[in-house]
């Protein structure tokens, strides 16, 4: 693996029923963000879940800052993945902030629970994010979009080199999508490396350095965002729904109405 690698998957094969991942090749440089695209049902999701090892691989190996993550337990994974799963639901009356704390956790060596830098590092997390006025109020009481974003600062919190969040922009509003997007740019230039899972390839035009497109299992294209999508890339993933311009102001992807 390339130490300018945060992630690299080699050969990588998963099958269940009647779909498979096949042969996946893929590495992410540290300090980017990487957008994954695809159709409904194309593997970007079971892509994460072999990352996290929810899923046994059945070939190939996928290497997290230089180590092979096959074998490792959950708290190695904890202090190196910080993932955001799309629909997280909650049956407790939990503060926000006491979600936000939960990503201390692989942290917390202490018999007697958070210290002060834990509970600082919860309320920075909080504030860059720009929920600290949430910190109080049960996550029953939060809108959808509200609590994607106490889950996004739960895994600033776990400060881990790596993020994978699977549609983390889906329940917002518009002004929000496009605020999480430059906090995520922000952390990224911080260092951190973070892959996400987006069905609006506009986004990843505009805020992701790197793209990668799956379809029916297999990686049909990766690379630079402005090297890849283009209406030939656009037309094999979407079919004709959609079209690619270079305006003055800047690159957009149009619906065919």
């Amino acid at each position: 693996m390339s130490f300018s690698n945060m992630l690299e998957a080699k050969n990588l094969s998963f099958s269940y029923g009647n779909f498979a991942l096949k042969n996946i090749n893929l590495s992410v440089k540290r300090g980017t963000i990487c957008g994954l695209l695809g159709a409904n049902g194309s593997g970007k999701s079971t892509f994460f879940n072999c990352c996290m090892n929810f899923l046994e691989l059945k070939e190939g190996e996928i290497l997290i800052n230089s180590q092979s993550s096959n074998r490792k337990d959950s708290s190695w994974l904890a202090k190196n993945i910080a993932y955001v799963a799309q629909n997280l639901e909650l049956n407790f009356p939990f503060y926000a902030k006491d979600i936000v704390l939960m990503g201390r956790s692989p942290h917390i060596k202490s018999i007697f629970g958070p210290s002060k830098k834990d509970k600082q590092i919860v309320r920075e997390a909080m504030e860059f994010i720009g929920i600290s006025e949430l910190a109080d109020k049960r996550m029953s009481e939060l809108s959808g979009g509200q609590r994607q974003l106490v889950f996004i600062a739960r895994a600033l919190a776990q400060e881990t080199p790596l993020m994978l969040l699977d549609e983390p922009t889906s329940a917002l509003d518009f002004k929000n999508q496009i605020l999480l997007w430059k906090i995520l740019q922000k952390i990224a230039s911080e260092g951190k490396t973070i892959m996400i899972c987006t069905h609006e390839p506009n986004h990843i035009l505009w805020f992701c350095d790197e793209v990668v497109a799956f379809d029916k299992g297999e990686v049909v294209a990766r690379g630079k965002v402005k090297d890849i999508i283009n209406n030939e890339f656009l037309k094999r993933i979407y079919g004709d729904t959609c079209k690619f311009k270079s305006l003055k102001e800047r690159d957009i992807i149009f619906p065919n109405l």
